[in-house]
């Protein structure tokens, strides 16, 4: 595969006051997770809210952001259908897609070898690389390090979003994989330990508001500069708690909205953020110095 980068956001989707997608905000919203240094961008992913996306929408948003930016767009095609993610790899593949994010399936929680059998379909099925995504938090099932290594195996399965929260299990797949086999935490919070233990890098959704801040954070370690890369880790921590205070991406919208940047509320079954969640958003958002002070 080429080269996806270390940085990569999974985007929310902007909607507009009566809850459509807000295509041109979608583009406008990409354009600047660019600018700030994300080397790739997740569509249609939980944080773009694709249960309640539909199959349209996502293809048309992988399309008109494709045609937009110049980094590689991964597309979130996986269900817990085999049959449905195949037909959305497909239509993402003509969408413009240059890979696939393919999530664990949720709900009916096969096996190990089920798992196998599962993304072996999917990737028989298209020539596009795809990036697995283990999130047993949502899905209620851990694809184990084993299966990921012998997934790692099958030539266009190139990557691993691992969102578990266990390291152990991250190094094991990073030692046991093929150099040329990418390795990245879905967990803001271990982004520097999940590269201290050989993960290459983050899909991230703190990096809408602190993309900056997160690369120099990646490349002070990879520089040899541990204390400067610890003491950004320091400081982003409590950022990234509020962003995940309830679901995802209910804080990081409200957090994006607060700065300016109007990408609407989430869809239901997704309600709007409590007064609670935002005004600890800006208390931290405040902290960062990206807002002025708060007055009470």
């Amino acid at each position: 595969m080429s080269n996806w980068g270390r940085l990569i956001t999974a985007m929310v989707t902007p909607m507009d006051s009566e809850g459509n997608i807000n295509y041109d905000r979608a583009v406008e919203l990409a354009k600047h997770l660019v600018e700030q240094g994300n080397t790739a961008l997740v569509i249609n992913g939980t944080t773009g809210e694709s249960p309640t996306v539909t199959s349209d929408e996502k293809e048309k948003l992988v399309s008109c952001i494709k045609k937009s930016v110049n980094v590689p767009i991964i597309a979130g095609v996986g269900t817990n259908s085999t049959a449905a993610t195949i037909e959305n790899a497909h239509k993402a593949e003509k969408a413009g897609a240059d890979g696939l994010l393919v999530v664990v399936p949720y709900y009916n929680k096969p096996n190990q070898q089920s798992l196998y059998e599962h993304y072996s379909a999917v990737a028989r099925a298209t020539r596009l690389p795809i990036m697995m995504y283990n999130v047993p938090g949502r899905t209620g099932i851990n694809m184990t390090a084993d299966t990921a290594v012998a997934l790692s195996k099958i030539p266009n399965i190139a990557a691993l979003k691992e969102a578990s929260g266990d390291l152990v299990q991250l190094a094991k797949v990073v030692r046991d994989t093929d150099e040329n086999f990418y390795v990245y935490t879905g967990e803001d919070a271990q982004i520097l330990p999940a590269i201290a233990v050989g993960g290459y890098g983050v899909v991230s959704v703190t990096a809408h508001v602190v993309c900056k801040e997160i690369k120099k954070m990646i490349d002070s370690y990879l520089n040899g500069n541990i204390d400067e890369a610890v003491k950004i880790h320091l400081k982003l921590i409590d950022i990234t708690e509020k962003a995940f205070m309830t679901a995802n991406p209910i804080p990081i919208k409200a957090a994006l909205n607060i700065l300016g940047i109007n990408v609407g509320q989430t869809r239901l079954p997704l309600a709007a953020p409590s007064e609670d969640v935002i005004n600890a958003l800006k208390g931290s958002l405040t902290e960062l110095g990206l807002i002025s002070e708060v007055k009470q």
